[in-house]
């Protein structure tokens, strides 16, 4: 195919050779009692971009350690073009030309760009010339794949597409061949991962070799040259792009059909739940966030929140929820909720019929420590049911509620003794959203419910989300998704700068109506 298909299928610089970059034999872990590899194989293609897809907990994320040389294999060798290449830590796998971008960023927030780069490959005593080199190559890549950010930027200041540069910035300034990238638009809207898409067009370009592990079919369809998957720890198949299909994909993921699409009845709204009125949320620097918002969510709806992260959504949602403070009108069943925070929190909120899945499941809707079981009532320890008496919770009956909890939600491992840092991201949202939508609440105010999950556990809670609706909840829903808010939703509201832009009715929009308004516009063409 010709150089620039938009496929990101072009032909590359780099030589013709049969030996793989990068080839796995036999390659074996486990982890106690579960064994998260079994006898892995794969070869990898020079200047290609290789897919690797599976479950949650499938190991792809395991074997990626294994390559990178935070865990070491059980069984197995790793070969780097044609050589075997042990990799006992991260920097043998740099130095073997390897990188990877990690979902949950590795970066000091405090720090500057060009800092983060440099961190860890300074070169002698003084950090002057190690500085000054990396800012001549950061303006070198920066042109050459445009990986565009400035250099002097602190990376708290930098929004999640611009971090995620930087992360590529970083291996490629160790002159990474071979770049992995997990989960790498999990956390991006839809225009960040349109641009990353071009980076890696550009980085196969150069004779770079691209391994994407993505839950997401249609990325793996639009950038991949090849697919492998992987089910239950072992790799069980490896095909073509162009020879194969979403549907087939999902199957061979999975071991059953699923379907692509949200089935459900059309809504039938009833009374008013929430009604917010000139809602207005300011920042800790005195920003205004909120500027007036004003909607409403009936039983037996979703009301879809669209939006590009960081127009609001976020803090509409900690606000209802009782993470942050406001003024306006909110009423909760006709009733009026506290926005000052001295009389409410989240346990008010959950008494008062609201339920909570965050944007962020590590930084709000988890403690990464605690276990399974103890997460399972976070937020909800006050509940009689989880008392023994009023001094003591009956530990062994949340035991026994959180293993049925992991079996209806398909957790994996099944383990309400592990801490929730040993699970995937993936089943650490089964988690939160089983904790949730399982109190059966009044109100769900749910962010990002599928950020991270795989395509048969996005039909999973995409189903009782449906589910909870038909049982006449009223469900406020937000997500960078636009084809998941259109699915979902039976009614669209657009975000922009802190306003709603507009209301929509999903059967009577589209994707572009939807980013005109997103964009701040008015949703008609010009």
């Amino acid at each position: 195919m010709a150089m620039g298909d938009p496929q990101g299928r072009q032909a590359t610089a780099a030589p013709a050779t049969s030996v793989p970059v990068l080839e796995l034999r036999g390659i074996s872990k486990a982890f106690g009692p579960v064994q998260a590899n079994k006898d892995i194989s794969l070869q990898v293609a020079r200047g290609a971009i290789h897919g690797i897809i599976g479950e949650n907990g499938a190991g792809k994320s395991t074997l990626m350690s294994i390559l990178y040389g935070f865990y070491k294999a059980d069984a197995g060798e790793i070969l780097i073009n044609g050589k075997v290449t042990h990799i006992p830590d991260s920097q043998s796998a740099i130095r073997a030309g390897i990188g990877m971008v990690f979902q949950h960023f590795k970066l000091v927030q405090n720090f500057t760009v060009l800092e983060n780069v440099v961190l860890g490959a300074e070169e002698g005593a003084l950090l002057g010339p190690s500085l000054a080199k990396a800012r001549k190559v950061l303006t070198h890549l920066a042109q050459e794949y445009e990986l565009h950010v400035d250099p002097d930027a602190l990376i708290e200041n930098l929004s999640v597409g611009h971090q995620q540069r930087v992360e590529i910035l970083k291996a490629l300034y160790r002159q990474a061949d071979i770049l992995i990238l997990d989960e790498p638009t999990g956390v991006l809207t839809p225009a960040e991962a349109d641009h990353l898409f071009r980076i890696l067009a550009n980085l196969k370009r150069e004779g770079k070799t691209i391994i994407l592990i993505t839950h997401k079919l249609r990325e793996i369809m639009e950038i991949t040259d090849t697919v492998s998957v992987m089910r239950r720890g072992q790799m069980t198949t490896t095909v073509k792009t162009a020879e194969t299909n979403p549907e087939q994909l999902a199957e061979l993921m999975v071991g059953r059909k699923v379907l692509l699409r949200v089935e459900k009845q059309p809504a039938t709204p009833g009374r008013t739940v929430l009604e917010v009125q000139d809602l207005r949320v300011k920042d800790r620097f005195g920003v205004e966030r909120l500027k007036g918002v004003s909607l409403h969510v009936r039983a037996g709806e979703i009301l879809g929140i669209a939006g590009v992260a960081g127009n609001g959504q976020t803090e509409l949602l900690e606000v209802l929820g009782g993470f942050a403070t406001g003024t306006g009108t909110v009423r909760m069943n006709g009733k009026p909720i506290d926005l000052s925070g001295r009389h409410a929190d989240g346990q008010t909120r959950r008494r008062d019929g609201i339920a909570h899945v965050p944007e962020d499941r590590q930084r709000l809707g988890l403690i990464m420590d605690f276990t399974a079981w103890e997460n399972v009532a976070f937020g909800y320890h006050n509940d009689p049911a989880y008392q023994k008496n009023r001094f003591i919770m009956d530990n062994a009956g949340l035991l026994r509620e959180t293993a049925a909890k992991m079996q209806r939600f398909d957790v994996r491992p099944p383990d309400p003794r592990l801490a929730a840092k040993n699970f995937s991201g993936g089943n650490q949202q089964k988690i939160v959203v089983a904790r949730e939508i399982e109190r059966n609440p009044d109100l769900l105010l749910i962010g990002q419910p599928t950020r991270g999950v795989d395509i048969g556990a996005i039909e999973f809670i995409h189903q009782q989300i449906v589910k909870l609706r038909d049982a006449g909840k009223a469900i406020l829903l937000v997500s960078v998704e636009l084809d998941e808010i259109l699915s979902l939703s039976d009614r669209v509201a657009v975000m922009f700068d802190g306003r709603i832009m507009g209301e929509r009715i999903p059967g009577e929009t589209d994707e572009r109506e939807l980013g005109l308004l997103m964009a701040g516009m008015n949703g008609k063409a010009a």
